[in-house]
């Protein structure tokens, strides 16, 4: 799989993101997209020490600092009371390792929203570098 890096990328949630709505009746929990790309990795939880075509490596310890698309969910999310909340990525390779944790590559498993849902890493930063 493609090693990814901070210059794009979408990062998409499987599940829907649930969050509640107002509406008369009180909050309705309603389901929502939820999607991240890898430009807006914070840069402190970047590899600062390796370069991947040009951009910043991403590790398991990177974190997007926002998602998007749960936004109508005025109420936040019925798991972690957030709306648009940080991407973290759960599982990187096996194999290799930057700064002591592990690479992470296209299709790698994500939590969305804080939490409040799964997804994965869905499109490559870049196609020159691969990462077993």
């Amino acid at each position: 799989m493609f090693a990814l890096t901070n210059q794009g990328g979408n990062l998409t949630a499987l599940a829907p993101d649930v969050c509640k709505v107002p509406s008369p009746a009180g909050p309705v929990p309603t389901p929502f997209p939820n999607m991240a790309v890898c430009s807006m990795v914070n840069p402190s939880s970047a590899c600062t020490k390796v370069m991947v075509s040009g951009g910043l490596a991403l590790t398991v310890k990177s974190k997007t600092m926002l998602s998007n698309g749960d936004e109508a969910g005025t109420l936040m999310g019925v798991v972690s009371n957030k709306i648009m909340g940080e991407v973290a990525f759960v599982q990187g390779s096996m194999k290799v390792r930057l700064e002591g944790k592990a690479a992470v590559r296209n299709a790698d498993p994500t939590t969305h929203n804080a939490n409040n849902t799964t997804g994965i890493a869905a499109s490559p930063t870049q196609t020159k570098v691969m990462v077993s």
